[in-house]
């Protein structure tokens, strides 16, 4: 019994030891990581985290970063509920080619929409704001959100609609009393899908910013100095860029569960 275990253990010891890597990192100077190969710091400083949570540069990408991040997630759900109430409740000519085309809008690379979104967004004075970022995600963000609200919304009778009509609900009434309530799960899947792409993506957030707006990953591909790349705050602003996601993972995880267990992730 006991060696069934270890094939997991060594699993995901494989797989956390980058983060560990990263982590020992970012402990380190430049110096001692460019000295040689060691598992734990030999000179423990904590200097590269002084550093992020002290330099405007830094700390301020990561609250450009969330802030875009929170924005992009909330409009992304609150545009595809009703959208994907539509498709599971109702049938229309060419609804399913509708559906199809707005997947196809999820699988375009991001690099195809940056030079449009750079001349849009500079045209109406949205460029370097975190509006423009939020809202180019929402291309992505809006059909995955759709495609993921609509298989759970789908799993739901619609018998529970019309007894709430029945005794009396308005449509807005039972959707945001009755109906949400019931999808939360389907709700916390698709809020951390919209979160994470919108948290990792590098290439549309980089292009529409440039100062007021510009997140971590922006500031962490410019960091470097007149000796080479500072490693170490490198190591300590790219694991605090994991605590976010893991916060968010924390706090769904049951709902993601539940979205496997229904096949809709």
């Amino acid at each position: 019994m006991r060696k069934s275990w270890i094939v997991p253990t060594a699993y995901i010891a494989f797989l956390m030891l980058p983060i560990y890597w990263l982590v020992n990192m970012s402990f380190k100077t430049t110096n001692e990581i460019l000295g040689g190969f060691s598992l734990y710091p030999k000179e423990f400083t904590l200097d590269n985290y002084v550093t992020i949570f002290t330099d405007p540069t830094w700390y301020m990408g990561y609250v450009n970063s969330l802030t875009y991040v929170g924005i992009n997630t909330v409009l992304s759900v609150a545009v595809a509920l009703p959208a994907a109430y539509a498709f599971s409740r109702y049938r229309f000519v060419g609804d399913k080619h509708l559906f199809f085309w707005l997947l196809t809008n999820r699988m375009a690379p991001p690099a195809v929409f940056a030079l449009p979104f750079f001349q849009l967004y500079s045209a109406v004075g949205l460029f370097d704001t975190h509006i423009a970022v939020a809202l180019s995600h929402t291309l992505f963000n809006i059909p995955l959100a759709v495609w993921i609200l609509e298989g759970f919304m789908s799993g739901v009778p619609k018998e529970l609609d019309e007894t709430a009509y029945v005794d009396g609900h308005s449509f807005w009434g039972f959707f945001l009393k009755i109906f949400i309530p019931t999808i939360a799960a389907g709700i916390g899947v698709a809020c951390f899908f919209c979160f994470m792409f919108s948290w990792v993506e590098l290439l549309l957030a980089k292009t529409l910013t440039a100062v007021e707006a510009k997140p971590i990953a922006a500031t962490m591909t410019r960091t470097a100095s007149t000796s080479g790349y500072e490693l170490g705050l490198l190591a300590a602003a790219g694991t605090l860029t994991i605590v976010p996601g893991a916060f968010v993972i924390y706090f769904v995880r049951n709902y993601i569960a539940k979205g496997f267990a229904l096949g809709r992730v």
